[in-house]
């Protein structure tokens, strides 16, 4: 396994374990932990990307990791789910 592929493994993890904890109700989907899931999901598979060259999805995930990072700075003090 490659380290790119190792990389994306985990980033998707990630995402995939913010939308479950978020739709069992676990962390709101305005809070930092949700937030801050989203962002280093989608900055490490933009970067996995990046790695093997696949553009359209260093675009995708960089958007999306762009608007994680936005969100999570804009959560007020306080809010931690």
């Amino acid at each position: 396994m490659k380290i790119s592929d190792i990389i994306a493994s985990v980033g998707v993890i990630i995402l995939l374990i913010a939308f479950l904890l978020n739709m069992y109700k676990k962390v709101s989907a305005q809070g930092r932990v949700y937030t801050g899931m989203n962002f280093l999901g989608a900055a490490m598979c933009c970067f996995s990307s990046y790695l093997i060259g696949f553009y359209p999805f260093v675009v995708l995930e960089g958007v999306w990791g762009a608007f994680a990072l936005y969100s999570f700075l804009n959560v007020p003090r306080g809010t931690s789910k």
